[in-house]
């Protein structure tokens, strides 16, 4: 009976205590799920430049996971320093089923301790969201991926318009079709690429697509080691953060509203110092255009009537075409024909060069620009590249060809419905030889055609002429220009003098 009756008033405190560890109003945000609700944390640990900046872990995965010990000495061969090339031997040609593919933790007596001490990686796999420009903007991550892990092998899955963009990227291993924007995916689509994914034993798969609880669970089911991904900034991603070991949470529900540094939240992730490995830089964009694309590009163009290094290209026409390369935040970035015609009205020296993404568009540029317009059918970045590449510059909308054009170090004139998406989009303009042109209104249908024709003796051949190798920025190659016109006047005067 005693031992009955003291049992109530112990727990009678429990309850009673307005301090309790479990109020009432607060059931849904525990203590001891947080470890900034610890207060004892930040007297007992000293103070770190490390642990200080560092952005705290997930509370989902390890509630009492308060980061590494700042008191633990690192220094040895398996801690320390970035990872070396993969020792394991190569696979064996003559071998059907290949040699010492062994899934991880079957061949221990190989692998090196720092895979797991320090957080190799050996293979990744990239998950892109979005269309060409979206993953196009994703090759200075995959750059320093390969920077920062050497020896890694980075894979890609992709929709079907983003995976004709890896045919300029030599980082890649593979890319794989598959449309990670499709809420409703096929059954036999989903469970097949799944399968794909886990059978390559990836040990970091990374996601730009905005994780709810079902991409997350995607993801988790690949058996990767670290799966990193961008989450929702709203209600939609409750759940995610339970399956995933690093989150970032963009400003606003589109990614591309980010413009040119949209990865920025990853790149400073995977770019992070990580004991004697310092930071890692953001390489700029570069693409690499095979010599079989330039032949097929080379043979387009002449047929067209250009010639090389005598034509601009001129890309942004207005289509319903999916090959228009335009990115998710800047839907207003196509040009009609008729404002073209008025632009490229100033060319002198020489040839426009119309892009058109679909064939039902060749008649619309030929009633306005004339039957001996030249008019180039291109749908795939890789084409456009190396067009790009053989042109004296670029006159644009904000397409990937904008992009391309800085990758290749061609001068070019950029058209932009705001200000503010000219500046998202192409930062530090004039160091890219780039010049850019906002609208006034805020709609790029109302853009000053006259400011575009004043910025075109960027592209004069006589410059090319004098300075052939030379990349100059943009206002120093408008002053080698006129110096050169002025040079050129001065010459034809002298010689009127003599024969006077």
């Amino acid at each position: 009976m005693a031992t009955t009756s003291l049992l109530p008033k112990s727990l009678s405190p429990f309850l009673k205590n307005p301090h309790s560890p479990f109020p009432p109003t607060h059931l849904t945000k525990l203590a001891f799920l947080n470890s900034q609700d610890h207060p004892h944390n930040s007297k007992t640990r000293p103070n770190n430049l490390h642990t200080a900046n560092a952005k705290k872990k997930n509370p989902w995965l390890d509630p009492f996971d308060d980061g590494e010990d700042p008191d633990m000495e690192y220094g040895s061969l398996f801690a320390d320093g970035k990872q070396e090339e993969d020792p394991r031997p190569a696979d064996n040609p003559d071998n059907p089923y290949g040699f010492l593919k062994f899934p991880k933790g079957f061949n221990v007596e190989i692998v090196p301790l720092a895979l797991k001490v320090r957080g190799d990686v050996r293979r990744c796999c990239c998950i892109i969201s979005g269309g060409v420009y979206e993953n196009l903007l994703f090759f200075p991550v995959i750059q320093l991926i390969k920077d920062r892990y050497p020896g890694v092998q980075i894979d890609v899955i992709a929709a079907d318009r983003g995976k004709q963009t890896y045919e300029l990227n030599k980082n890649v291993r593979w890319a794989n079709v598959y449309d990670p924007d499709d809420y409703f995916p096929e059954p036999a689509e989903y469970t097949d690429m799944l399968g794909v994914l886990k059978n390559r034993y990836y040990d970091m798969v990374l996601s730009t697509k905005l994780a709810g609880l079902g991409h997350a669970a995607f993801i988790f089911m690949t058996s990767a080691r670290d799966r990193v991904s961008y989450i929702y900034p709203n209600a939609n991603a409750a759940g995610a953060g339970l399956l995933l070991s690093e989150t970032f949470t963009p400003e606003s529900s589109n990614l591309s509203d980010g413009g040119y540094s949209m990865y920025h939240q990853m790149a400073d992730w995977l770019g992070r110092p990580f004991r004697s490995v310092p930071r890692h830089p953001v390489p700029p964009l570069k693409v690499s255009i095979s010599r079989k694309l330039k032949e097929v590009v080379e043979e387009k163009y002449k047929k067209a009537g250009a010639e090389k290094g005598k034509y601009v290209v001129i890309h942004g026409i207005k289509s319903d075409s999916k090959a228009t390369m335009q990115s998710k935040g800047d839907t207003d970035s196509l040009l009609p024909i008729q404002v073209w015609d008025e632009i490229t009205s100033g060319l002198r020296e020489i040839w426009p060069v119309f892009v058109i993404p679909h064939e039902r568009e060749r008649e619309d540029v030929e009633e306005v620009a004339g039957d001996d317009a030249s008019i180039v059918f291109i749908t795939t970045p890789g084409q456009l590249a190396a067009l790009i590449n053989d042109s004296a510059g670029v006159i644009s909308t904000n397409t990937a060809a904008v992009q391309l054009a800085n990758a290749r170090e061609k001068p070019s004139i950029a058209l932009f419905c705001s200000e503010e998406k000219a500046n998202l989009f192409v930062p530090n303009a004039e160091d890219k030889n780039c010049v850019l042109i906002s609208s006034k209104t805020g709609k790029l249908i109302d853009i000053d055609v006259e400011a575009v024709k004043k910025a075109l003796p960027v592209f004069d051949l006589s410059l090319a002429l004098v300075f052939p190798n030379v990349n100059l920025p943009l206002h120093l190659v408008v002053l080698l220009v006129k110096y050169e016109k002025y040079e050129e006047r001065e010459r034809e005067r002298e010689k009127e003098m003599e024969f006077g």
